[in-house]
């Protein structure tokens, strides 16, 4: 079978056809770093992640991933000069705050991560192709701005289905120079006040360029002339991924087969942003709620559906892996050395058809629900067998609570932590069932009492008692 993918270029859904077959190029759009990342900036990572994952784990494709870090624009600038350091400096925390919040939700690393300061030289060499092509030119007015000609390129527009006339102005640059207000700047010439350090030689004076040039330069470098897929927040398809495809088209590069964007998480209904003062910074609200949660939260939408965040919404998502973590607990022991095993056709299904994550994490409640039901019944294997299978499917998603990436140890030391944990609170629960027997229930009552306040819950079934970390309600 084949991974079906929705191409907002073509606007339908495509079979994924690679460039070159057994291997998958992606380019996404990583963040400006003029900020510490908040949980609608990092959406877009778990969505292409598990895309990745999926084309990697599914369906057997080498995956080369880049995801670029734009240390470079006008907000920064403005934001390190508002709090006195460095444009560079200032970045590069950033940037580092950005890496470590993607570590804590469990993403995986990119195969490559270029920053575009780093890419000079490229961006300048397709300036110089679309100036030779007569796709761009100079200012005038001596400014050092280099602008892309829109009307030379019959084609603008066709990713976003827009016309010319229809669009706004280009605001990225001093409209003054330019021959029509939608031309957008390939390259920013210094301004006065602007640190020497932001700015690097052209045969126009000296300048730094413009945010869409330098994701086609890097795109390119790390992909090639042409690439299969491009992604990024749905926010970006006008101006930015217009903007780069017409430049990249332009110079004579293919660019990219297939455009995906993902949707923004919402907080009434207004784009997550700290204008509105509703920012979740992911520093923060990992203290509410384990990262497995936040990760389970951010992942368990469609990626082309809005996420409205309310009250509440992590503590369903700390519910919903609880249940699946309370299960894999009692069907596998630690679980950690277990390998999972195959996946059901229901959940591949739904993964080939556009990343249904709803679907596929349907699957694994029914899987969780099943083995409940078999353990309860002392059937042993068949939960274990389902055990194994909600393993493949929550590693593709990224959500695998015995993974030692959500524990505070790892490896080995993760095993023996969680061992250690069951053994006491099994004791526990023996003295507690022994109290029962006698009829003590107020040592019974006490033992559970100890238990709740250590955040282990107990459940007690037919089958026998069984515990889980308990749910928090500080979220």
């Amino acid at each position: 079978m084949s991974i079906r993918l929705y191409d907002t270029a073509t606007q339908q859904l495509r079979d994924f056809v690679p460039v070159t077959e057994g291997k998958a190029g992606i380019y996404v759009c990583g963040l400006t770093t003029q900020g510490a990342p908040h949980i609608g900036h990092v959406r877009f990572a778990v969505a292409f992640d598990i895309l990745r994952r999926w084309l990697t784990r599914g369906h057997g494709f080498d995956v080369t991933l880049i995801r670029n870090v734009t240390d470079i624009d006008d907000k920064i600038l403005a934001k390190s000069a508002e709090a006195g350091i460095p444009w560079w400096a200032w970045s590069y925390a950033n940037e580092r705050a950005t890496n470590d919040a993607l570590d804590l939700l469990g993403v995986l690393q990119p195969t490559y991560e270029p920053r575009a300061t780093g890419h000079i030289t490229e961006m300048q060499e397709i300036m110089q192709t679309l100036i030779d092509k007569g796709h761009a030119y100079a200012a005038q007015d001596g400014s050092g701005d280099v602008y892309f000609d829109v009307r030379s390129y019959p084609a603008y527009g066709e990713l976003t289905h827009q016309r010319i006339d229809d669009m706004e102005a280009a605001a990225d640059a001093d409209p003054r120079g330019k021959r029509d207000p939608r031309d957008f700047a390939l390259w920013k010439g210094r301004k006065v006040g602007e640190p020497e350090t932001a700015s690097w030689p052209t045969a126009f004076g000296q300048g730094r360029p413009g945010w869409h040039l330098e994701c086609s330069a890097m795109a390119r470098k790390y992909l090639g002339d042409t690439f299969d897929i491009h992604g990024g927040g749905v926010d970006l398809r006008f101006p930015h991924h217009e903007n780069e495809q017409a430049q990249s088209r332009a110079a004579g590069l293919g660019f990219a087969n297939y455009w995906l964007h993902n949707a923004w998480v919402t907080m009434s209904g207004q784009k997550m942003g700290k204008s509105l003062g509703n920012a979740l910074l992911v520093s923060e609200i990992t203290k509410a709620a384990r990262p497995l949660a936040v990760r389970y939260y951010l992942g368990a939408a469609h990626y082309r559906s809005t996420i409205e965040y309310h009250e509440g919404s992590l503590r369903e998502a700390e519910a919903a892996v609880d249940r699946i973590e309370g299960f894999l607990r009692r069907a596998l022991g630690s679980g950690t050395s277990e390998k999972g095993t195959e996946l059901p056709l229901g959940f591949v299904a739904a993964m080939d058809d556009d990343l249904n994550v709803s679907g596929a994490l349907a699957a694994i409640h029914e899987n969780v629900r099943a083995g409940n039901t078999a353990l309860d019944e002392g059937d042993e294997d068949e939960a274990k067998r389902l055990g194994l299978q909600v393993v493949s499917m929550t590693e593709v998603l990224g959500i695998n609570p015995l993974d030692p990436h959500w524990n505070s140890a790892s490896g080995e030391d993760a095993d023996d932590a969680v061992t250690a944990l069951d053994a006491l609170v099994r004791d526990a629960i023996e003295a507690r069932e022994a109290a029962r027997a006698a009829r003590d229930f107020r040592v019974a009552d006490q033992i559970r009492d100890q238990l709740t306040t250590a955040g282990i819950a107990v459940e007690d079934t037919s089958s026998g008692a069984r515990w889980s970390l308990a749910r928090r309600n500080d979220a």
